[in-house]
C-alpha cells in the first residue's frame, strides 16, 4: 500500500509536469504567431523556473534503483527506450511536416539524418534523457563523488553555455536537476512522507513558496514575451537553479497532497501515460492553431492556449486509447520486443530494496 500511494503522487506530479510543458509550447507558439501575450503567458512565467527543472528530477527519482544493473539491462530501460520512442516519432513529424506539409522529400531526408545528432523539435527532452542516464552510468563507473558530480553540474546550469550543439546547450541546462532527483531521491520520499502526514503544515509552506517565487520571477526588470521570459532575477547567479530545485520539491509536494483527492485521479491517469501525452501533442497543437487563427474564431491569445492546450492533450490520449482497443499501431506507443537489447526481457531475481529508497 505504501508503494502504491508513493507511485500514485509521482504519477501525479508527472501530471503536473506534462500540462505545463504543453501549456509552453501552445502559448509560445501562439504568442510567436499572433506577436501578443495573454494570461496563459503569466501561468508559464510563474512556472518558468521550475517547469522542466521538474520534469527532470522526477525522471531521475528512481534511477538509483536501476543504476547498477547489468548494462545491457540498464541500458534498454534508460537508454534505448528513449531511443526508440525518439527515432520513431522524429520520423513521424519530419515526415508530417517537411515532407507531407511542404511537399519536400529532400528537406525530410535532410532533417531525419541531423536528427541523429541533433535533437529535433519537442522531441528533443527524449532525447536527452537518454543521453542523462547514460551519463550517470559512466560517471558512476567512475567513482566520482556524488557531491563533487552535482557540483560541477550546478556550475555548467549557471554558466551561459549557449552552443550550436543543442545537446551541449540543454545538458548543460539540466543536468543538474536530472543528477539532483537521483541523489536526493530518499529526501524526497522523506518529505513527501511528511507533508501527508502534515497536510495542513505543507499548505502552509507550499503558500509561502509560491509566494516567494511569485516575487522573485516577477520582481523589477521582469519581462513577458511571446516567445520565452526575463525573470527578475534573471542576472542573479545561482538564482534559476535555486528556484528550479525549490519548485520541483514544491510541485512534488503539491502532488502528494493532490494524490489524496479522488475527483483528481484523472491527473495521476495523466501522468502515468505523460510519455503519450509528450511524443504526440504537437501535431495537434500546430494544427489546431492554424485552423483557429486562419477563421478567426478565437483571437484572444489567452483562451486560445488555454483551448489548443486542452485538445492537444485530449488527442494523443484518444490515439492511444484507440491503439489499445484495435491493436493497431500500439507500436507507437508501446515498445515491441524487438526493440529491446538482448536479454533484456529476462526476468530477474529482486534485489532487497532499503526502506529509505523510493520504490519503482
Amino acid at each position: 500500500m505504501a508503494d502504491s500511494k508513493r507511485l500514485e503522487w509521482v504519477d501525479t506530479a508527472k501530471g503536473i509536469s506534462i500540462l505545463l510543458v504543453v501549456m509552453m509550447y501552445v502559448t509560445y507558439s501562439v504568442g510567436e504567431d499572433t506577436g501578443n501575450i495573454g494570461f496563459m503567458h503569466y501561468v508559464i512565467g510563474f512556472a518558468n523556473p521550475f517547469r522542466m527543472p521538474e520534469f527532470f528530477t522526477i525522471a531521475g527519482l528512481f534511477l538509483a534503483r536501476v543504476i547498477d544493473r547489468p548494462f545491457a539491462r540498464y541500458a534498454d530501460r534508460r537508454v534505448v527506450h528513449y531511443l526508440y520512442f525518439y527515432l520513431l516519432w522524429v520520423t513521424i513529424h519530419i515526415l508530417v511536416k517537411a515532407g507531407i506539409g511542404q511537399g519536400d522529400p529532400t528537406l525530410a531526408a535532410t532533417q531525419l539524418a541531423w536528427a541523429i545528432v541533433q535533437p529535433y523539435g519537442v522531441l528533443w527532452f527524449i532525447y536527452v534523457l537518454g543521453v542523462f542516464g547514460l551519463a550517470v552510468w559512466v560517471i558512476r563507473r567512475t567513482g566520482a563523488p556524488p557531491l563533487l558530480v552535482f557540483a560541477g553540474a550546478a556550475l555548467l546550469e549557471m554558466a551561459p553555455i549557449d552552443v550550436p550543439s543543442y545537446t551541449v546547450t540543454q545538458f548543460a541546462a539540466f543536468f543538474v536537476f536530472f543528477y539532483f532527483g537521483y541523489i536526493v531521491s530518499p529526501h524526497i520520499f522523506r518529505l513527501i512522507a511528511w507533508v501527508q502526514s502534515h497536510p495542513r503544515l505543507a499548505i502552509g509552506g507550499l503558500a509561502g513558496w509560491g509566494f516567494l517565487n511569485y516575487a522573485l520571477v516577477f520582481s523589477a526588470g521582469y519581462e513577458l514575451k511571446p516567445v520565452g521570459m526575463i525573470m527578475g532575477v534573471q542576472g542573479i547567479p545561482g538564482a534559476h537553479l535555486l528556484l528550479g530545485m525549490a519548485g520541483a520539491l514544491a510541485v512534488c509536494a503539491t502532488a502528494a497532497l493532490i494524490a489524496k483527492l479522488a475527483w483528481m485521479d484523472w491527473l495521476r491517469w495523466l501522468g502515468e501515460h505523460s510519455l503519450i501525452v509528450y511524443l504526440a501533442f504537437a501535431l495537434p497543437m500546430s494544427a489546431l492553431r492554424i485552423l483557429l487563427l486562419r477563421t478567426g474564431i478565437l483571437t484572444d491569445p489567452g483562451w486560445l492556449s488555454l483551448v489548443i492546450l486542452i485538445v492537444s492533450t485530449i488527442v494523443p490520449i484518444a490515439l492511444y486509447l484507440a491503439t489499445q482497443k484495435t491493436g493497431i499501431g500500439k507500436f507507437l506507443f508501446e515498445r515491441p520486443p524487438w526493440a529491446h537489447l538482448p536479454g533484456a526481457l529476462r526476468p530477474v531475481a529482486a534485489a532487497p530494496r532499503p526502506s529509505a529508497t523510493p520504490a519503482e
